[in-house]
């Protein structure tokens, strides 16, 4: 059995893990790239997956890092079934289409920014709606807990992982020449106790564990002090007149906020009159999806997620960009929900670009940010952001409430591990930061001395009946070498190029003069930020 490490290797972005096995080739996920331009360019050179080679998909859940290339999978020849959850399959038609909008959206950007330049260069979409609509058709609903066999010699059954609605880690018994492997795919694994998602499953103990990692490092708050949190954002942003601004991924994390606002409302702790906009069209039409399935959900105080949509006027749905619009020039406190939980597309930037640079707002993250990603930036603590062109200074009071995420932290990681440990079992830490992996694999090590693997990007494992691997990678395509020199001496040669041309730049008009002297000076600040983040 060979498997290909595709994504979410030594990232949290990506999740693709390519198997061949049985006699067949076939993904467990099939997630979008996401973070700096380096990364999303993996998500172009898909030849890598070998699309129309694919027999099937097992998909864990419907976030866009683990179903967003399926619509350029579709596009580019695969059409077999791509297996999931009913839950799953009801979100993956949304989300991906969604996707496919902002795909197309941002092409059409780009090539309008590029006819203003004079650039020829046009690009395409990633995929279309068309392409999204294409491989939503291909899903095929798969009950918890009932085995199938997608192909002979391979046997799944998909169990409850406690992440979002639907989400499943993955069962696999994949017999070759008489020896059968047993293989777990964690996909993603809830924090246990969450306001909405009953807890993850507890699997058999496998040969094979393959685990997510992204807080491998740390742990989170209890629900009391994550409230505590939210209600003390609330409370900044009301007492200096500005806005909440939640940046929120639209399934689960946008439901479980909503819920916690209710909370705080009932305990007296949001202030009166201050609404609430959810300004998500995919986050709305997300949440009539959970009404649908509200059975496999649970709520502490037993109300059920419909309260949410009958809490009354203070809570708005903004569909329409108009209504997005007006939101950036509406006077007064307010709490905004927007898309993408990264900050990397959607409306949300725009409301950060309105709202960061004001020092009684708050901006309130409530999920992992990807390196690379706007969200990351803000985290870290960058002075200034980047957004449509414009540096902008950040002066908003910045919240980081990992207590909301619908990950494991690292002490529930290892307690779910621990439930299935036992000697020769082999663990292989995907999903995750070098730190985080790092910091798992160790204590994995020293708590149960088992064999614990970090696959690196496009690296690959042969996982043969004795239970050993044996791994190659090509580090120059996963991640290839920056040229600094050449940069470097290319800048050096632009600036010998102005010295010798100061004379003449003397000589112009003084009003050509000072256009000059003002691209130069927004050049010189340019350089004068990239040296700060050095």
């Amino acid at each position: 059995m060979n498997i290909s490490f595709l994504g979410a290797a030594r990232t949290v972005t990506g999740s693709c893990f390519a198997i061949e096995a049985a006699g067949v080739r076939f993904a467990v996920d099939c997630g979008m790239h996401q973070g700096n331009p380096a990364i999303e360019s993996r998500n172009v050179e898909t030849g890598i997956y070998r699309p129309s080679e694919l027999a099937f998909v097992l998909l864990t859940h419907a976030h866009i890092d683990h179903s967003g290339l399926l619509p350029r999978m579709a596009a580019q020849g695969f059409r077999g079934p791509v297996y999931c959850t009913p839950p799953t399959q009801d979100l993956l038609s949304l989300m991906l289409e969604d996707s496919a909008r902002i795909q197309e959206m941002e092409s059409e950007w780009k090539a309008r920014h590029s006819k203003r330049r004079g650039d020829r260069q046009q690009g395409a979409p990633l995929y279309t709606q068309e392409d999204a609509r294409l491989a939503a058709s291909l899903t095929r609903p798969v009950a918890f807990n009932e085995s199938f066999e997608p192909h002979p010699g391979i046997r799944v059954s998909y169990r409850r992982a406690g992440h979002i609605l639907g989400a499943a880690f993955l069962e696999l018994a994949v017999t070759e020449d008489g020896v059968t492997t047993r293989l777990v795919f964690s996909g993603d694994l809830g924090r246990p106790g969450a306001l909405l998602i009953p807890d993850a499953d507890r699997p058999a103990p496998p040969d094979w564990l393959f685990v997510e990692s992204t807080y491998g490092d740390r742990n989170h708050k209890g629900e009391a002090d994550t409230l505590d949190e939210l209600a003390e954002a609330v409370a900044y942003s009301h007492g200096h007149h500005e806005k909440v601004i939640i940046p929120t991924f639209a399934v689960e994390r946008t439901q479980e906020i909503l819920y916690s606002l209710l909370q705080l409302r009932r305990q007296g702790r949001l202030p009166a009159g201050m609404p609430i906009y959810v300004d998500s069209p995919l986050a709305i039409r997300a949440t009539d999806v959970f009404l649908k399935h509200e059975g496999q959900l649970q709520t502490p105080d037993g109300k059920g997620l419909a309260a949410i949509k009958e809490a009354g006027s203070n809570i708005h749905y903004t569909l329409s960009t108009q209504e997005s619009q007006a939101l950036n020039t509406l006077k007064g406190p307010a709490v905004i929900l927007s898309a993408s939980g990264m900050c990397n597309a959607g409306r949300i930037k725009h409301h950060i670009k309105h709202n960061i640079w004001r020092p009684g707002a708050s901006i309130v993250f409530v999920g992992y940010q990807a390196v690379g990603t706007l969200g990351r930036k803000i985290v870290d603590g960058a002075s200034t952001v980047r957004l449509f062109n414009d540096d902008v200074a950040v002066k908003a009071k910045v919240f980081t409430i990992n207590g909301f995420s619908a990950h494991a932290g690292q002490s529930q990681l290892l307690d779910w591990i621990g439930g299935m440990a036992r000697p020769g079992m082999h663990v292989v830490l995907v999903h995750g930061e070098p730190r985080a992996q790092e910091a798992l694999a160790g204590l994995i090590r020293e708590k149960w001395g088992l064999q614990v693997d970090v696959p690196d990007y496009l690296e690959e494992m042969t996982v043969t009946g004795g239970g050993t691997a044996m791994r190659t990678a090509d580090a120059g395509r996963a991640r290839p070498r920056v040229d600094w020199e050449f940069l470097v001496r290319d800048l050096d040669m632009r600036m010998a190029q102005v010295h010798e041309r100061m004379k003449r730049m003397e000589e112009l008009p003084w009003e050509e003069q000072t256009e000059l002297q003002e691209r130069l000076a927004e050049i010189s600040r340019d350089l004068s930020l990239f040296v700060s983040r050095i």
